[in-house]
């Protein structure tokens, strides 16, 4: 793969890699997003309707408006 270069220990074992960010961009997002995915797997969730409530009284969601 261009813009990607791997590094080896003194066995040969792939242990890093450097990602040319310019050239692989959309590469480093999804990497970045699937660690911070992983990293929050343990979390609590919590259902849309309670996450809708909190977030409409805090005014940062609009409510549903009737007849839409």
């Amino acid at each position: 793969m261009r813009g990607v270069k791997y590094l080896y220990n003194a066995r040969g074992k792939r242990t890093g890699v450097l990602i040319d960010l310019e050239r692989n961009r959309g590469l480093w997002e999804d990497l970045f997003d699937v660690a911070l995915a992983r990293s929050r797997g343990a979390e609590r969730t919590a259902a849309w309707t309670t996450v809708r409530g909190r977030l409409e009284r805090q005014g940062r969601l609009k409510p549903p408006q009737p007849g839409t």
